[in-house]
């Protein structure tokens, strides 16, 4: 993409409105436009970075077994009657009455909708256990909208649903679940700790969230630092295998982690000193088993292994992927800007060209543009240096390759790796299998 084209709308002040850093960067990079309180534009450069995580938390769900469907938006109330949610969810659901004058909601979670899928679709016990997900918007009537899409009304979520036969099967299916979530984070450049969790209007009885650090978090949380130095996509567990999953959850479940609501002090002082982080955590995932609060209300059976029906058990699982690139942002930014981790990254890079119209620098930057396209993004405006550092630095792509006259004449140009400041001078080969790497 060549910027002199494109919808990035970077700006030199910070909005008013802007609180938190994730807000105030996505306003001045042009990833996004608010249209109204808690509801935003994602322009092409924001748009990239959402299919980016979007991507990844799809692969993840994937690999776990999950299966992609798409239900709509707008909901009937009266699923939401048969489950008894409809009066009790609050002001935070968006009623709405069409022209026949139908009771419909803008849908906050699904799993009333699934739960319909569910009981018009299996029958017996030997089609269990099932997963299926989905990333679709949702609305929820915030009060107090605020933070930019850390707490919008409108965002998009990955929501994933499971049914099994019995509580020992829901048991595998959370766990296999909260595993592809500590992939899926990992991957995402994010250290994300679970801890257990108040289950709320979803209901059930084991439940827990997912916290990132970040100094504009909304709650206090206690964990031991074990949990950073994992490597949850190597092969240690597998995701089919019930014994690896055990072994898996056992150990997330005695590693120390608590919200301010749940820290015990005294399991604090067993935790080493050098071990201890404590500070503000965004939630970013909540999974729950909550057994069968649907399933039983609105009459979802199957045929058991003797012919009787059978009342499932299910769970949900949730993952934030607009909220995500805000808490991307709040863990991955400096005061010149974002430092995009490199899988989700808009662009693998930017073709810095500090002399627009000069044949050598234009001839490099070409060559350039085109070895990396579609994954980059190319500076072709006539601006000076120092505006195109400055967007560079805003935008967070993880390396500038910048081409100026002095080194272009030399067929050289220099790296800089924007995460760490590094920089290099390198032959335009060199520069090429860098940054392919």
């Amino acid at each position: 993409m060549r910027l002199s084209r494109s919808l990035i709308p970077t700006l030199k002040e910070t909005p008013a409105e802007a609180t938190i850093a994730s807000h105030r960067l996505m306003l001045r990079a042009g990833l996004v436009r608010q249209e109204a309180a808690g509801i935003y534009a994602w322009l092409p450069a924001g748009q990239r970075v959402l299919a980016n995580v979007a991507r990844i938390v799809r692969e993840q769900q994937n690999e776990a077994g999950a299966q992609e469907i798409l239900m709509p938006t707008i909901q009937p109330a009266d699923l939401w009657r048969e489950s008894g949610r409809y009066e009790d969810y609050g002001q935070e659901m968006l009623r709405i009455r069409d022209r026949h004058d139908r009771d419909l909601l803008y849908g906050p979670t699904n799993e009333e909708m699934v739960t319909d899928l569910y009981r018009n679709a299996v029958r017996s016990y030997r089609e269990l256990p099932q997963s299926v997900y989905h990333i679709q918007w949702k609305f929820r009537d915030e009060v107090r909208p605020r933070f930019g899409v850390m707490r919008g009304r409108e965002f998009l979520m990955k929501d994933a649903y499971s049914i099994d036969l019995d509580y020992a099967g829901a048991v595998i299916s959370y766990r296999r679940m909260m595993l592809a979530y500590m992939r899926t984070f990992q991957r995402l450049g994010l250290s994300a700790i679970p801890m257990v969790a108040d289950t709320g209007p979803i209901g059930g009885d084991l439940s827990h969230e997912f916290i990132v650090l970040a100094p504009t978090g909304e709650s206090e949380v206690y964990y031991d630092a074990a949990f950073e130095a994992i490597d949850w996509t190597s092969g240690e567990y597998d995701i089919e295998s019930q014994a690896d999953l055990d072994r898996f959850y056992t150990r997330m479940t005695t590693i120390y982690a608590a919200t301010e609501e749940k820290h015990d002090p005294r399991a604090w002082e067993q935790v080493a000193p050098a071990s201890r982080r404590q500070g503000r955590g965004i939630e970013v995932g909540h999974i729950f088993y909550f057994g069968q609060k649907y399933s039983r209300p609105m009459g979802l059976t199957v045929a058991g292994p003797d012919g009787a029906p059978v009342i499932p058990h299910m769970g949900s699982y949730g993952i934030g992927v607009s909220r995500l690139v805000g808490a991307i942002i709040e863990a991955h930014h400096d005061e010149a800007g974002i430092k995009w981790p490199d899988s989700v990254a808009p662009f693998r890079a930017v073709i810095l060209n500090l002399k627009q119209g000069d044949a050598t620098t234009n001839q490099i930057a070409e060559r350039l543009y085109q070895a990396f396209a579609p994954d980059a993004l190319y500076d072709d405006r006539d601006e000076r240096a120092g505006v195109k550092f400055a967007d560079a630095d805003l935008l967070g792509h993880p390396w500038q390759v910048i081409v100026g006259p002095r080194g272009a004449a030399n067929g050289r140009v220099e790296l800089k790796r924007r995460a760490t400041g590094e920089r290099h001078d390198l032959t335009i080969e060199d520069a090429l299998t860098r940054v392919c790497v």
